[in-house]
């Protein structure tokens, strides 16, 4: 911590003059985050969050700040369709907002879907407690920066009692610009009271290219509300792409995410749920397959403070070629926390010998009558399930090809939208070593 402000990350992401809305307390906290920054600089080695991502490469780049041909540059809309996808849909390019790319006509009753810029100039003071936060641990690093720094991004609101049928995609582009560009986007979700949703989040991107960019989420879920969501990661192979997503769940709330982390050059999600409200369920299924260098780091954190709360989590890694994959899952049982039923298994694969996965399950219990358990592999394809598919005539690779993708499809069998599940698994198999 407390590095020079002349280290290139830094610089670039402290010299650019900051976003003003003319709220006052927006601007305010805003001025608070980048001085949080500038004082507390990038985590290293010695803060436990990032003990296994190094962020001295990236703090030798330097960034842009932002895009500014965003605005028109050409997007083949075909790299985000999906299938068993068809409703409203916001789509941002190198965090700017597109209108031409996004479907916001005739949207359900019940749903307020608008990009964060337009939020703020209409009514402000509603996303007050989610913008104002000022980020203090040591590893809020980048938090600090996209609260400092997003301009854009998406309020999404779903009234009390009402179903949305249709899922709703919410689209992040990294496209090629003419210089390597900083981008930030801050995302408010809210679920009314007895409200259901299905919401897609993509990442897509294509070429070499290095970018920077950082995305927040805050999720908050009324009593009854029910929520699932899945999120494809597929950036660039040059994107850092860095991510927190906070979930508050409040009584017999459920959340069921699943999760594909495939893209990017250093990929980061922190995701943090608080189950605040008695009977509340979480279930979250995911898995990371980086290659050739690539660097997944996925850091869960379930904190269970109400009665009779649930939480499960399953998620698979596999890395090939050099990659490196690194899984923290921690559980919470707070005090008062009785009756909590928590469970949280990773699964890791490695295909070379130059691969890596760290792995790091974590649980803590102060209160009574709880059911919790955890565990955590790395290890290789089984030999014996090898030998059988080979001794059927199969050929080696094909054998290797077909237990990893039945090792990691185990993330998806209960994701109930068909079409999208069938193109997921076939995203899996195409991240497969040859």
């Amino acid at each position: 911590m407390n590095q020079p402000a002349s280290l290139p990350l830094l610089a670039s992401l402290l010299d650019a003059p900051l976003p003003v809305s003319g709220v006052a307390w927006l601007d305010e906290a805003r001025r608070e985050n980048l001085a949080a920054f500038a004082a507390g600089g990038l985590p290293g080695a010695r803060v436990e969050a990032w003990k296994y991502t190094a962020l001295r490469g990236l703090g030798q780049r330097c960034f842009a700040a932002g895009d500014a041909g965003a605005a028109t540059r050409d997007v083949d809309a075909a790299a985000f369709a999906l299938p068993g996808v068809d409703g409203p849909r916001l789509v941002f390019v190198n965090g700017v907002f597109r209108a031409d790319l996004s479907a916001l006509d005739a949207l359900p009753r019940g749903l307020s879907l608008l990009p964060l810029a337009q939020a703020l100039r209409d009514q402000a003071e509603p996303l007050r407690f989610a913008l104002s936060r000022r980020y203090r641990d040591a590893g809020d690093a980048f938090a600090r920066v996209n609260a400092a720094r997003a301009g854009d991004g998406v309020v999404l609101r779903v009234a009390a009692h009402a179903r949305i049928e249709v899922p709703v995609q919410l689209v992040f582009v990294g496209a090629v610009a003419e210089t390597e560009p900083a981008w930030h986007a801050r995302n408010v979700v809210e679920l009314g009271e007895g409200a259901s949703l299905e919401l897609i989040e993509q990442h897509v991107g294509s070429g070499e290219q290095a970018q920077l960019a950082t995305l927040v989420g805050d999720v908050e879920l009324h009593e009854g509300a029910q929520l699932h969501c899945t999120v494809l990661q597929d950036a660039a192979a040059g994107a850092n792409l860095i991510r927190r997503s906070n979930l508050r769940l409040h009584a017999r709330a459920q959340a069921r995410l699943h999760v594909l982390e495939l893209g990017g050059a250093l990929v980061r999600h922190d995701l943090q749920a608080e189950l605040v409200g008695d009977g509340a369920q979480l279930h979250t299924r995911g898995a990371f397959m980086p290659h050739g260098r690539q660097h997944v780091d996925t850091q869960l954190a379930i904190r269970h403070q109400a009665l009779d709360t649930a939480s499960t989590s399953v998620w698979r890694g596999v890395a090939n070629d050099r990659a490196r994959g690194v899984f923290r899952g921690a559980i919470l049982v707070a005090p008062g926390a009785d009756g909590s039923d928590a469970s949280l298994n990773n699964k890791n694969l490695l295909l070379s010998p130059g691969a890596e996965i760290d792995t790091k399950p974590e649980l803590e219990i102060y209160a009574d009558e709880v059911k919790a358990a955890h565990g955590a592999t790395v290890g290789q394809l089984d030999e014996r399930a090898l030998f059988y598919l080979r001794s059927r005539g199969i050929p080696l690779a094909e054998a290797r090809a077909l237990l990893t993708a039945a090792f990691c499809r185990a993330v998806l069998d209960d994701l109930p939208n068909a079409a999208l599940r069938e193109h997921l698994s076939g995203l899996l198999i195409a991240q497969l070593p040859a």
